[in-house]
């Protein structure tokens, strides 16, 4: 069993001591987005879980806890990318999440730690050269940390463009992504670090680009030591390479303020989520009631 956390919000930064109670207690409640009444009780007992990801944006809140996940094998993505606090409205300044990155790779190791430059948008200030010579600079950094760097270009989705506007963002062209992608590719020649898509349909192979997972079973399978029975996910988006996993997190509960998320309908919504959190309840944001159907994984 792989665990995801998360896909829908950012443990590591804002719940991780709620996750660290959680893996005392040995399990963590899911309530379904579109049912309240439906909940998965996931257990996180060592012996049922095989490795858990987490997805973070600043990985500080877990360096001193990590003696919480001695007996887990897992690895963290961090997403990094060149945006100020008109995109990315709550962060800390970059050069912190970078040290942050550097620290956690020397406690964990080179494949364990993945940087995310995740997504990739255009727009008048924020432009193909802004972005290449963001990416050399920050790679310079990261290169002795990371063994890759998985991208992605931005998806404009209903919610994206609502909570974008006055941006004046637009979908990449192809002749836009691949441009990006000769720039990036040149730039990590040499640098230990290879690079990888997440959920793109271009094919970029050309400039030694493949096509990558998030939550991805050979590298899960060389953390853990072992080789897995995992499949390919079937509810994620039909160009997702990741494999099953359980995610425990909660929409509409990440207070970092990015304008592009699709993980929350606004940042007022999140900041009612994040407010309703009680460190002590399985569930992220709020309490069950003590009506809903559970139903148990392990």
């Amino acid at each position: 069993m792989i665990i995801s956390a998360s896909r829908r919000t950012d443990i590591p930064a804002f719940y991780f001591d709620w996750f660290c109670q959680r893996l005392k207690a040995g399990y963590v409640d899911v309530v379904n987005p579109f049912n309240r009444k439906q909940v998965s009780r996931i257990s996180l007992k060592p012996e049922y879980v095989d490795c858990i990801v987490f997805w973070t944006k600043d990985p500080a809140p877990m360096l001193k806890g990590l003696d919480a996940l001695n007996d887990y094998k897992y690895y963290v993505q961090v997403s990094i990318t060149p945006y100020g606090h008109d995109v990315e409205a709550k962060l800390w300044d970059k050069k912190d999440i970078i040290s942050t990155v550097q620290e956690l790779s020397e406690r964990l190791g080179r494949e364990r730690v993945v940087w995310r430059y995740d997504p990739i948008l255009l727009n008048d200030h924020y432009t193909i050269e802004g972005h290449l010579e963001w990416f050399k600079n920050t790679l310079e950094s990261l290169a002795p940390c990371v063994e890759r760097c998985v991208i992605s270009f931005i998806d404009l989705y209903a919610k994206a463009k609502k909570n974008t506007q006055g941006l004046n963002l637009h979908e990449l062209s192809e002749e836009e992504m691949n441009t990006l992608a000769a720039g990036m590719s040149d730039i990590a020649k040499g640098s230990g670090v290879t690079l990888q898509t997440c959920s793109e349909a271009i094919d970029l192979e050309k400039y030694g680009i493949v096509h990558g997972a998030c939550i991805d079973g050979e590298l899960v399978e060389r953390i853990v030591g072992k080789s897995l029975n995992v499949s390919r996910a079937k509810t994620q988006r039909p160009l997702c390479n990741c494999v099953e996993s359980f995610d425990i997190g909660q929409y509409d509960t990440c207070i970092h303020g990015c304008r592009y998320c699709y993980a929350n309908a606004s940042l007022e919504r999140a900041r009612q989520g994040f407010d309703n959190h009680n460190p002590n309840s399985s569930v992220i944001t709020g309490n069950l009631l003590g009506d809903e159907h559970i139903t148990l994984h392990e």
